[in-house]
């Protein structure tokens, strides 16, 4: 848990500073990719996690592999080098989008599907947002086969079950009474 709330500091700070220096969306877009790249590159996750590799090893190694970000970006990867903390990276990188988005009224849709959105249920997600949220909202697609078909949406505390599977759970309930 103790990383948890490491990663919400940093994330905190880093945010404080991107916007102080007016590069706060900049910052924002190297988070997803870092976030993105420890997510899908099993090699650089256990790279970055590996406690036996040296933290001067990390840092120029995330420097090479990242080597176009923003200097804030940058400056993140030192202080994670000086405190030795480079397993939170990709915490702080989520910590630092869900911050970015709430500072800027961006809404996140968790987005239930049982195969990935194609652009038309997308269409029709957006569609049915536009109704519940007036907010600026970013779509987060989460695979689930086990609803069947259709979709559940979940905008904060809001949620919208449109799938096969709640719809034969009503089916059910009415067929027992």
């Amino acid at each position: 848990m103790a990383s948890t709330r490491a990663a919400i500091r940093y994330a905190k700070a880093i945010l404080d500073l991107a916007n102080s220096k007016g590069v706060a969306e900049a910052v924002n877009n190297d988070m997803k990719s870092i976030a993105n790249a420890i997510e899908t590159n099993l090699e650089l996750s256990t790279f970055i996690e590996n406690p036996t590799t040296k933290v001067e090893v990390k840092e120029s190694a995330l420097l090479e592999v990242f080597a176009d970000v923003n200097g804030v970006t940058k400056g993140l990867f030192h202080l994670l080098f000086e405190n030795k903390r480079f397993e939170i990276l990709k915490a702080i990188a989520l910590e630092y989008n869900k911050l970015f988005d709430e500072n800027n009224g961006v809404e996140v849709a968790k987005v239930t599907t049982a195969i990935p959105m194609d652009a038309e249920l997308e269409a029709k997600v957006l569609a049915k947002i536009a109704t519940l949220s007036d907010k600026k909202i970013t779509i987060e697609n989460i695979v689930d086969p086990s609803i069947i078909g259709g979709f559940i949406l979940r905008i904060g505390d809001n949620q919208y079950n449109a799938s096969v599977a709640n719809r034969l759970q009503v089916l059910k309930r009415e067929l027992s009474n």
